[in-house]
């Protein structure tokens, strides 16, 4: 499996009034498709090896050995409370960096299905997340990207990992 590193040069700034608006990588996790900004994606591996650590919950998939740094892998589906699957030659481990509560940096791997594209997703694309109703909070979905007769979700990275996981991955580091 090829790996890539995408610089800060080729990720592309926001554009339009919305902050939101700008180049995002889209993923799958299952049917659905999924996409973080860039400029938050510091490599895209294959699946490898990763070392499983006792006593994390079930979503965290152990740690991973990048180019001697000790980093966290999280299995996105497990954190969103889908089924876990058997991975395959599309699985592959995205390289985020995730700001805490405290502001501090860390690198953190997410395991998905499928890396499918990087695109550009223009202000008048995104729609707000919908209100799900009381009891559903979505902190985590920047908004709603329509294009092609396809929604692509909006994940605001450091809300899908939350202070508190972030927390635990930094304890766990050390």
């Amino acid at each position: 499996m090829q790996v890539s590193t995408i610089t800060p040069a080729e990720s592309g700034s926001a554009a339009g009034s919305d902050v939101r608006a700008g180049k995002y990588l889209a993923f799958h996790l299952g049917r659905e498709e999924f996409a973080i900004q860039v400029l938050k994606v510091r490599e895209i591996m294959g699946i490898q090896d990763i070392t499983a650590v006792p006593q994390t919950p079930l979503y965290v998939k152990g740690v991973i050995n990048l180019r001697g740094k000790v980093v966290p892998v999280v299995d996105l589906r497990l954190k969103f409370g889908l089924p876990a699957i058997d991975y395959t030659q599309r699985t592959c481990i995205i390289v985020v960096q995730v700001h805490g509560s405290d502001g501090i940096a860390a690198l953190t791997g997410i395991v998905v299905d499928e890396v499918s594209e990087a695109v550009n997703i223009a202000a008048g694309e995104i729609e707000d997340t919908p209100d799900f109703g009381d009891g559903v909070a979505t902190p985590y979905i920047l908004g709603m990207a329509k294009g092609k007769g396809k929604v692509k979700i909006l994940l605001d990275i450091d809300r899908v990992l939350s202070s508190q996981d972030l927390d635990g991955l930094k304890n766990l580091m050390q």
